[in-house]
Formats: structure tokens, C-alpha cells, sequence
């Protein structure tokens, strides 16, 4: 590939308006060409904020994690001319922005198909991820290595994955088990994959599926179901 891939960025956003911002800005803005905010139903300020911020905004009319990315993947299908590289990064600030360079770099340099940015092998501030976030995670990740015979150390949302490889694994799922499909997809169609360390910090706000116990049974239902649907 490249030394200078054309790269856009995919941020699903719901009612991140105290975020968005610190985000968008926070990109390296001499390694991407867009980045695609995708307001997912959001009733505050989120489209203001990241308008301002110097991002596109697009409407995911329908709720959902998944049904926010698959617009985002929609609108980059439109474009005349398609990128090498789609980065998906969460709108809470939680991951750090500025490691996008680190993350692309396995890509760019060893012609990898995906990009894990992995917490597991990173730093993370206390209190940035709940017990049962942890607990999920490594659980489909060992679930994972069983059924696919892949190593992944978590299922973390800052991910890089080549344009061409993300439209082939026909992604579908609309709310908790979009990471987890994607993961699993590839190592079904035997992408070449890898992580690297990404550090996590609290997020600002409150998180729409780990912050309540409702949202947290959902999403765990979700991933465990869609690691066993694909086999």
C-alpha cells in the first residue's frame, strides 16, 4: 500500500455533545481526508458541536451502535473516489484520538487487513472500563480463539481496517455486536489481522450500554450470540 493511503473516519455519535468536539479535533488531520460524524438520534448539541469542529455530519436516522457505522460506510460508498483505509473511533473520548497513527501503521507498513486498537495491551485509566466490560471481553475474545482460531485481546471500538476488506465482510449487525462481527467475519474469511496498544481513559458522560445494567445484558447477550451465529 501506499506510504500516503487516503483514510476516512467513521464516528458514530449519540448525544456526545460534551465530546464530539475534543474528538474530531484531536484526529491528526494531515493523516485523514474525512471524518464522517454520524448523529445517531442524537437531542442535544452533537451535530452543532462537531459541525464546528470541522467534521461531516451525516444523519443515522435509525438508533443503534451498528445502524450508525453502517451510514457512515454508506456515505464513503457514495464518494467518487473510495479510501484505502476506514477508521471507526467511539465519540466519548475515550479512546486517544492521536493514536490513529499507530494504528494504520501495521496496514501502511505490513500490508495488514484489519487494525485492532487493543486496551488489553494498552493503559487504562482507573475506572475507564467496568468489571463486566473486562469480564465480556476477554470472555469473546477466548471464545473467539476456540471456534476461529484467532487471537484477539479485546473487542475494543478504535479499530483500522482496508476499505475493500470492510465491504466484502457485508457488515449487518445494527447495535451491540457490530465489533464483534467485524472480528469475527475475519477471522472466518481469514483476514490478516493484528492489535496494537491503544490507552483508554474514562469517558465523558455516561456510557449507553456499560453505564446501566440493562444496556450491559444486552450487549453481552449480543456479542456471545453473534460469535456462535457465524460459526
Amino acid at each position: 500500500m501506499s506510504t500516503t493511503p487516503i483514510i476516512d473516519v467513521i464516528i458514530p455519535a449519540y448525544n456526545e455533545e460534551s465530546s464530539i468536539g475534543k474528538v474530531v479535533n484531536d484526529i491528526p488531520k494531515d493523516l485523514v481526508r474525512e471524518i464522517v460524524v454520524c448523529n445517531n438520534a442524537s437531542t442535544d448539541n452533537t451535530v452543532a458541536v462537531a459541525t464546528e469542529a470541522g467534521a461531516r455530519v451525516i444523519l443515522a436516522a435509525k438508533k443503534g451502535y451498528g445502524s450508525a457505522c453502517l451510514e457512515g460506510i454508506a456515505h464513503i460508498k457514495r464518494k467518487e473516489i473510495h479510501p484505502d483505509i476506514v477508521v471507526f473511533i467511539d465519540g466519548d473520548y475515550s479512546d486517544h484520538p492521536q493514536e490513529m497513527v499507530d494504528l494504520i501503521a501495521p496496514i501502511v507498513k505490513e500490508d495488514m487487513d484489519m487494525v485492532i486498537g487493543s486496551r488489553a495491551l494498552g493503559q487504562l485509566e482507573s475506572g475507564s472500563m467496568m468489571p463486566q466490560q473486562i469480564f465480556g471481553n476477554w470472555l469473546a475474545t477466548t471464545l473467539i480463539k476456540f471456534f476461529y482460531k484467532y487471537t484477539f485481546t479485546d473487542l475494543g471500538p478504535f479499530r483500522a481496517i482496508k476499505y475493500q476488506k470492510l465491504i466484502d465482510l457485508e457488515m449487518q449487525d445494527p447495535d451491540f455486536g457490530w465489533t464483534v462481527e467485524m472480528q469475527v467475519k475475519a477471522a472466518k474469511y481469514k483476514l490478516k489481522c493484528t492489535e496494537v496498544p491503544v490507552n483508554y481513559r474514562k469517558r465523558i458522560g455516561v456510557s449507553k450500554v456499560s453505564g446501566t445494567i440493562r444496556g450491559t445484558i444486552l450487549a453481552g447477550h449480543k456479542i456471545i450470540w453473534t460469535i456462535f451465529k457465524l460459526l
